[in-house]
């Protein structure tokens, strides 16, 4: 880590993991076959307002209000590069400005993941940053004013223990990088939540 855009990720471990590898793969081929510029995007742990209700932040702020324990997994001891979704919507946008190109001659820069054969490429969107999942715990608890009930449990089947992004490429394909501060934008979503949920 942190993770690469080109580096080999063949040996899914995941049903999961293995679509998502599937998706970049049949891109690809729809690229070469029909020439169809295709930028497929790695997202990173992406959290914030009318966020997915089964991922960490919302259902954590939720157990808290109610007065729930949350399940922290593999007794916390995992870190994750959480990216603001204001970040991965600007980053998107910049993007669609730097469609790949398939190379005439098949050479491709050096750290970028431009296919040789086709107009497409793999992007990571993350905020390069990996943080500890206890701290993210304790910046919700802070925000809230209150602490939770922790029930520390096993790591999942299939998880892994950190995720962390290289966004060297998004930069230099678009000079932009993710910047939001995990407390900002935890502070953001409770703001959001509280609004929503009437809690």
């Amino acid at each position: 880590m942190p993770f690469i855009e080109t580096e080999k990720a063949d040996t899914q471990l995941t049903i999961y993991a293995a679509t998502k590898k599937a998706n970049e793969s049949m891109g690809h081929a729809y690229a070469h076959l029909y020439d169809l510029p295709t930028t497929m995007f790695r997202f990173f742990t992406v959290y914030g307002p009318w966020g997915r209700p089964d991922l960490a932040l919302y259902k954590f702020v939720d157990a808290m209000l109610d007065g729930r324990p949350i399940d922290i997994y593999n007794n916390g001891d995992m870190y994750r590069d959480f990216t603001y979704v204001d970040d991965l919507v600007r980053a998107i946008r910049l993007l669609i400005d730097v469609a790949p190109v398939r190379p005439d001659d098949g050479v491709v820069p050096e750290g970028d993941s431009l296919s040789p054969v086709a107009p497409y490429r793999v992007v990571n969107i993350g905020n390069s940053d990996k943080v500890r999942l206890l701290d993210f715990v304790d910046a919700i608890e802070e925000c809230l004013g209150q602490k939770a009930e922790r029930n520390y449990m096993g790591m999942q089947t299939g998880d892994v223990p950190a995720t962390w992004a290289n966004a060297d490429l998004l930069k230099t394909l678009t000079g932009y990088r993710p910047q939001t501060d995990f407390r900002d934008g935890i502070a953001r979503f409770v703001e959001w939540y509280r609004e929503y949920s009437g809690k």
